[in-house]
């Protein structure tokens, strides 16, 4: 008799029944005709996929994952590289299978420090009401524009000094932002001397290392934060093998910070000529520029700038690309402006090896802010004494404070380098707002710690306020007065970095939301919250983490009498 088959257990054998359906989402035809359409005879290559989401978010209105699927189709990547990236930027509205779109208009309201301040939270409540539900009103991180809080953005367009009224009517015409016309123009540059420095160059008259002896005598610094000196990198990225990058940061998103802004959009030619002439003096091919996305009016003018500086032929050393940022705070540090330049999420880099030797694509990198670039061209043609001839208190050159807050006039204050708190309020800012007395001031934007006004005749720069906690970095001076509770901007501060942590590391991420929640309960447990902040300042994989502990430290070192008090808002 014999035996019935027994199948062997590991399913040798079987015949596997054919599946129902595919696996995985599958691309609809019509979203690829779609995607295809708006990009056109756009390379589809992996650095541009950041660009390409923009593209769809633009005309849509979001991130569908129809759309989602058939991009990663065109461009040949695996459907969650595109959604990884998608969803790690806040300016992109990705939208699951079987959910509804978000409202065509969306209001957002800046809630950072200057911005609260002003008004921003009341905003908050009242214009959801007020503006009704076919209209997304969204809290979002500074937008660049503290001194003219509050501000909002409809769509693309900024409303500064916004009220409901003023918000009301930029939702009614759902306006878009046009190209910024610069105070100077190209035509107004060129006939005062403009681009004649880097024509010498260019043609030889002027060798490299002649520039890079009177920018390094001069001492001009990198102005986005670090204050690394501009001569000794150039140096450095020069000693490394070709071919080398260059990418420009024009991502300013610490709160309280709007000089690249103001530079931009009042001599954008002088900014290019400098980057130019930086990226012919390390030979760099390319040049990757990299702007925030809150910034589109500039956006679109250097799109056209930078067309008129090749239609006549003033780069033909270096090729321009124009990148846009998508709304991430960590990108403002060096190494995630880098991956979010090559398309991917906007992740610090473990260094060493550092940009300059290995930045942009696997090849060494001048990595330089919008300011610092600025200065090249005055530097270089003026002389480093010229330069140096300005300063006190034994500090010299220029420096560009971005001061918002409880001040007359806020804005971008041009002062020597080591002015004090005191003297820019003072001579530069007419003044403390009516009816509010200093109190305190950030010297350095969200990281840079708070320090009272007893202590605001130290002068601001680099170097000088470290042994207080504190430190210049971008210059973003936000001045407080005896209405502000330093635990209510010490909070905001730290929800700021909760919400901008780019959750790579477990310090950073966890740190900042527990922090958040120890802060909003109160009574504040100084042992626990020194300890926290102290295993993020130890662990962390950049400065986010590393600087968001400075404010809470300040109010424990400077502000006891707060401590005792019920946390007060604005």
């Amino acid at each position: 008799m014999n035996e019935p088959a027994i199948p062997p257990a590991n399913g040798a054998g079987r015949k596997r029944r054919p599946l129902k359906t595919l696996k995985g989402r599958q691309v609809q035809p019509q979203a690829l005709d779609e995607v295809r359409a708006l990009l056109g005879e756009r390379p589809r290559r992996r650095d541009l996929l950041i660009e390409h989401l923009h593209l769809i978010q633009d005309r849509y209105g979001h991130l569908s994952a129809a759309h989602l699927a058939a991009l990663a189709a065109e461009m040949k990547l695996a459907q969650t590289e595109v959604y990884e990236v998608a969803t790690f930027y806040a300016h992109f509205d990705v939208v699951k299978e079987g959910e509804k779109p978000p409202p065509r208009a969306t209001v957002r309201v800046c809630d950072s420090l200057s911005c609260a301040m002003a008004g921003s939270e009341g905003l908050l409540e009242r214009l959801p009401t007020l503006l009704g539900k076919d209209v997304r009103v969204v809290r979002a991180p500074c937008m660049g524009a503290c001194d003219r809080a509050p501000v909002c953005a409809v769509g693309h367009a900024q409303v500064m000094l916004a009220d409901e009224t003023a918000v009301g009517d930029a939702v009614a015409r759902h306006v878009h932002a046009h190209a910024h016309h610069p105070q100077v123009d190209f035509a107004a540059y060129r006939a005062a001397g403009g681009y004649k420095l880097l024509g010498d160059c260019l043609s030889g008259q002027r060798p490299r290392d002649d520039i890079i002896k009177i920018v390094s005598d001069a001492d001009l610094r990198g102005l986005g934060g670090a204050g690394f000196p501009t001569g000794r990198k150039w140096s450095l990225v020069r000693k490394e093998p070709g071919p080398r990058l260059m990418a420009v940061n024009g991502d300013e998103g610490e709160p309280g910070t709007f000089k690249d802004r103001h530079y931009l959009g009042l001599d954008p030619h002088r900014f290019i000529e400098g980057m130019l002439l930086a990226a012919w003096v390390v030979e760099a091919a390319d040049i990757y520029v990299y702007v925030r996305d809150e910034y589109p009016e500039h956006i679109l003018m250097l799109h056209e700038e930078f067309a008129r500086i090749e239609a006549a032929g003033l780069s033909p050393h270096a090729r321009i690309h124009l990148r846009r940022g998508a709304g991430a705070y960590i990108c403002g540090e060096e190494s995630a402006m880098i991956e979010s330049i090559e398309g991917k999420r906007g992740l610090p880099r473990h260094r060493p090896p550092y940009v300059a030797q290995v930045g942009l694509f696997g090849r060494p990198t001048l990595e330089q802010n919008v300011e610092t670039l600025y200065w090249v061209r005055d530097v270089v043609e003026k002389g480093a004494g010229w330069f140096t001839s300005h300063g006190r208190r034994e500090r010299k050159g220029f420096r560009s404070f971005s001061v918002s807050g409880r001040v007359k006039k806020p804005g971008v204050v041009l002062a020597p380098a080591g002015v004090s708190a005191r003297e820019l309020i003072d001579e530069f800012c007419g003044g403390m707002a009516d009816g509010h007395t200093f109190k305190a001031y950030l010297p350095g934007g969200a990281s840079g710690g708070i320090l009272p006004a007893a202590m605001a005749d130290e002068p601001l720069d680099f170097g000088t306020l470290e042994k207080y906690g504190c430190f210049v970095g971008s210059h973003a001076v936000v001045i407080l007065s005896d209405r502000d509770d330093m635990k209510a901007v010490a909070l905001n501060l730290m929800r700021f970095f909760e919400d901008e942590s780019c959750g790579q590391c477990t310090p950073c991420r966890a740190g900042t939301e527990k922090a958040v929640k120890l802060m909003a309960t109160g009574p504040w447990d100084e042992a626990l919250l020194t300890e926290l902040s102290a295993a993020m300042r130890d662990a962390s994989i950049c400065g986010l983490g590393q600087a968001a502990p400075n404010p809470l430290a300040c109010v424990f070192k400077y502000f006891r009498d707060d401590l005792a008090k019920p946390m007060g808002m604005w």
